[in-house]
């Protein structure tokens, strides 16, 4: 598997991952949610360097300029609801890509992930991203990268998340395929005996649109 680690060079990210974390800023959650939107430009923006481009030639009023522009199609796939608000911040550099999402839950008590909703277009010979903010054990994203490649192969497969564990890591480099692209904002210390990643941030779903039932 290739690994990304954004937050290894000093940028902008880095400011907004600490709001992200901050309990103060927590309490506003149209600005969690910003700030996740936002994180997902910066990565949406430092994954484009990695597509492949060609030449296209663009008329202007005073002429012709040619300029690369992405080649494939991309497909954009969320988990839900804690991607959503990720989602639209790579939605807002890949304007024009696909659109899919996809539920993934454990039930009380059990061991297996569930897969129940999914609303995704092919993606057939083209490159997927599978976003989801948090990264912990990884048994979601797998579980869900496993449901959707059942009927078509992805010319390329990314998986983007913003805060991850390195036990969740190490679930996905053993059970994808080595050519997946995994792109993590920042990797934090590890799980404690509940899973939840620490220090990470909370659960990204309630700070984003409320505490569920």
């Amino acid at each position: 598997m290739n690994i990304h680690y954004i937050s290894e060079q000093n940028s902008i990210l880095n400011h907004f991952l600490a709001q992200l974390r901050d309990v103060n800023v927590q309490k506003d959650s149209m600005r969690f949610r910003k700030n996740v939107e936002r994180i997902g430009e910066i990565m949406a923006y430092e994954l484009s360097k990695t597509l492949p481009y060609k030449s296209k030639d663009v008329q202007t009023p005073l002429g012709i300029k040619t300029t690369n522009v992405i080649e494939d199609n991309v497909v954009l796939c969320s988990i839900l609801r804690a991607g959503l608000a990720l989602h639209t911040g790579f939605m807002n550099f890949f304007d024009d890509a696909e659109n899919g999402f996809v539920s993934a839950s454990r039930i009380h008590g059990a061991t297996e992930i569930k897969v129940e909703y999914q609303a995704a277009p092919s993606f057939d010979n083209k490159h997927l991203l599978l976003l989801d903010p948090m990264l912990a054990t990884g048994q979601s994203l797998v579980a869900v990268f496993n449901k959707l490649i059942t009927e078509d192969t992805p010319k390329e497969i990314h998986i983007c998340v913003v805060i991850a564990a390195p036990e969740g890591v190490a679930y996905l480099q053993q059970h994808l395929p080595d050519h997946c692209h995994l792109w993590i904002a920042t990797l934090d210390d590890g799980l404690n005996e509940n899973n939840y990643i620490i220090p990470g941030l909370g659960d990204a779903g309630d700070l984003a649109y409320g505490v569920k039932l």
